[in-house]
Parts: C-alpha cells; structure tokens; sequence
C-alpha cells in the first residue's frame, strides 16, 4: 500500500498536499483499492468554501457511492476536470493525477488536527 510521507490524511481516507498557498485533496491508494473500479467522480463545489469534515463531492464505483470529505476548511479553487473523463487516473494515480481538487486552505491549524504517514499506516493496519 503506497502511504507517501509528504502527505496528510483523514480519518475518512482523503489526503492533502500543500504547496505554498494551495493544497491538493484525493482519495487514498488504500481507499480506491477498497471502492474498487472507480467509474464517475461528481464535484460541483467549485468557488465554495466547504468546512473540516463537510462533503465536497462524492466518487462512485460499480459496486458502490462513497463521499469525499474536505481534510481541512478552503475554498475549492479548482476541479480536476481531467478524471471526469478519465475517472480510472483515481484507481491508477491517486496521489498523482489522480487529484480531486485545489483548495486555498481558510485555517492552516487544521492541518495539525490529521493523520501523518505512521498514524495512516496504523489506521489502515
């Protein structure tokens, strides 16, 4: 299981990425082998600013629909549009292209408040 130590998690199996004043936001290598073949991302938050814990979008396997959760309050600045039509890069890349989301992160304490690496690991077993 790929678990990159740069990275911060969620209880709720998303990731996030700073760089400088943005952050990237997925789904973990853990949760897309879980969900299985991946078919449909739907996030239409675009431009909104969603809350620590609130749903930003939802990803929908063959088998099953799954919300994604924001790991930290932001704005969404950007979608992914690339896996709209690609939605396997999630299953194939999801700390690559695989990405969900860009966000400009409201309050940056909260990212002390998520799992590093180890914590994951030991979450995942």
């Amino acid at each position: 299981m790929n678990i990159p130590s740069n990275l911060r998690y969620t209880n709720e199996h998303e990731w996030i990425r700073v760089e400088g004043d943005v952050a990237y936001v997925g789904i973990t290598d853990y949760a897309q082998s879980e969900l299985g073949e991946i078919v449909f991302v739907d996030i239409n938050t675009e431009g909104e600013t969603v809350a620590q814990g609130e749903v930003f979008g939802s990803v929908e396997a063959v088998k099953t629909v799954s919300d994604l959760n924001m790991p930290v309050e932001g704005e969404v600045l950007e979608v992914n549009e690339t896996i709209n039509d690609q939605p396997e890069l999630v299953n194939n890349d999801p700390y690559g292209e695989g990405w969900m989301i860009k966000i400009s992160i409201a309050n940056p304490a909260e990212l002390d408040t998520l799992l590093d690496a180890e914590a994951y690991q030991a979450l995942i077993g």
